[in-house]
């Protein structure tokens, strides 16, 4: 997950009120159980010392909070007397709403909740253009078309010398479209960012568009043959528009399946010395050393894991990150308030632009899959010289 979007949340000072809510089970008194669930989670936090006006803030904005407006969940970040960040979530929290007043803002569920969200540009192709969408998680919006030549476009049947010349005229204006539309493809996806392409269309068209793609973006490129460029296609509802549907949400899984297992497998390689370098780290105190030198490229959560509840002790600037009070003093700031491990690791991943990714533990727990020990643990930008990462 980039974290870029929770920079709000680390640019101002706290305590930070947070909640985590679920929308996902709607019923005729659902606005009655919103507004329960909003004073419940207000009642949490003035038990734990939040201020009136936070309190009044974080509930006016969870009773607007319905099922039809976020199907799933949100999250709520406030701070004195204003709503700073309230992000949807693709996984329901489980249980009562949770409510925290804290030093720092509590991110954590939010690596599992709001989840790896890679967004697909999918491409509408036909002989004479294509039209662009970006779909993820949250949704989906239009980012535009490509237009190419539309004469001539159709072939013929003919033997005639003239109509295999017309033909020969057809093919060049299909390569030239399929040229144009890869050409604005990869331009589209540099603008959007999206993590991955799927084409959708006619067989030829797609194959065409994929062949003339840069080589650094073929392997994130997919197509689908269900759906196209003409006007009822896939329409909403339709059976051609669900099937659609499952094609996205399957690469999209597949990505951040492959995304995870490539990750591991660096974590699984890197935790072991070669020539008395590491380049994977586990443990609090490992994972806080890395932090303070901004060596952490990846950070990595199993969210089941112990080591997320560990006290840390945070100062003011993010790479202000020690096990102990007396240690952070040292480092320069003389009121360093304790927090919980995960969300000062990803405070200090977020500064330094690295990313977060969710390892779930395999069959047989975290041994058998060679997930972070505790649960936290991470891929180094640079590496530990002696071997030595706990």
């Amino acid at each position: 997950m980039r974290l870029g979007f929770l920079n709000p949340l680390f640019e101002r000072p706290g305590p930070w009120a947070t909640v985590y809510v679920d929308t996902s089970h709607p019923d005729q008194s659902a606005a009655e159980e919103h507004e329960r669930s909003a004073r419940e989670a207000c009642r949490r936090l003035e038990q734990q010392g939040a201020d009136a006006r936070t309190c009044r803030a974080v509930y006016d904005e969870l009773t607007t909070v319905t099922p039809a407006t976020e199907p799933v969940g949100r999250a709520v970040f406030a701070s004195r007397g204003e709503v700073v960040l309230d992000p949807s979530l693709t996984a329901p929290p489980q249980g009562a709403p949770h409510a925290c007043w804290s030093a720092l803002p509590h991110v954590g569920p939010l690596m599992e909740l709001a989840g790896d969200d890679p967004s697909c540009l999918v491409a509408y192709i036909d002989r004479t253009g294509a039209d662009f969408e970006l779909r993820g998680a949250r949704g989906e919006k239009d980012v535009g078309q490509v237009t190419g030549q539309q004469w001539p476009v159709h072939r013929t049947a003919s033997a005639d010398w003239s109509e295999r010349h017309f033909q020969l005229r057809t093919e060049n204006t299909w390569e030239h479209n399929a040229g144009l539309i890869a050409d604005e493809l990869r331009a589209r996806q540099e603008e959007t960012r999206a993590d991955l392409v799927l084409l959708v269309g006619d067989a030829r068209e797609r194959r065409a568009v994929h062949d003339r793609l840069p080589e650094q973006l073929r392997p994130r490129a997919a197509e689908s043959e269900h759906g196209g460029r003409a006007a009822g296609s896939a329409s909403p509802g339709t059976h051609a528009a669900r099937l659609l549907d499952r094609d996205v949400d399957e690469v999209r899984a597949r990505h951040v399946h492959d995304r995870t297992e490539e990750a591991m497998e660096r974590f699984r390689a890197g935790r072991v010395p070669t020539d008395g370098r590491v380049t994977a780290a586990e443990g609090v105190p490992a994972l806080v050393d890395a932090a303070r030198e901004h060596r952490i490229g990846t950070l990595l959560i199993r969210p089941d894991g112990t080591d997320l509840y560990r006290e840390v002790w945070a100062g003011a600037e993010p790479d202000q990150v020690a096990m102990r009070r007396t240690d952070l003093q040292y480092l320069g700031d003389a009121r360093p308030v304790a927090v919980r491990a995960d969300d000062a690791l990803i405070r200090s991943a977020a500064a330094t632009g690295a990313e977060v990714l969710t390892v779930p533990p395999g069959n047989g727990g975290e041994e058998a899959n060679g997930a972070p020990v505790g649960g936290l643990g991470a891929l180094l930008r640079w590496p530990y010289e002696g071997g030595a990462t706990q």
